[in-house]
């Protein structure tokens, strides 16, 4: 199931914080472009990535868990056969919505994101989508 643009427009309209997941501390990578994107725009962004304990002068966290503010939006940077475990901490922490950027896609996950009331936004990145939005 496709989000229209509306339901897009909602999500991220309503939308303020964003754990980004496999957020990558190297400048190039698309991940640490779509974080620089969303803090430009005024979202808060949360970085999580086991590796790191800091990415763009912001506290990094080790998993969804251990983020210690409510996350509305899971952004997933990883591969597609390692989302189901990203997708049950977004369960479990009770974030929004999962968005799986460009290339990423599980469709198992989605749909156990969906069943626990989750949006979930797959295959798409969401820096183009909010441009494309504005």
């Amino acid at each position: 199931m496709l989000l229209d643009f509306s339901a897009l427009k909602t999500l991220l309209s309503a939308s303020r914080t964003v754990a980004v997941v496999g957020l990558s501390p190297k400048e190039s990578r698309p991940s640490n472009m779509v974080a620089r994107y969303l803090i430009n725009e005024g979202y808060t962004v949360i970085p999580v990535n086991p590796g790191q304990e800091e990415i763009l002068g912001l506290p990094c966290y080790s998993d969804l868990e251990a983020v210690p503010v409510p996350v509305d939006i899971v952004d997933i940077f990883r591969r597609s056969e390692d989302v189901g475990p990203i997708v049950d901490a977004a369960i479990r922490i009770k974030a929004r919505a999962v968005w799986m950027q460009e290339g990423v896609i599980n469709e198992a996950a989605a749909t156990k994101a969906r069943d626990a009331g989750l949006i979930v936004v797959m295959d798409r990145c969401l820096k183009t989508v909010h441009a494309d939005l504005g």
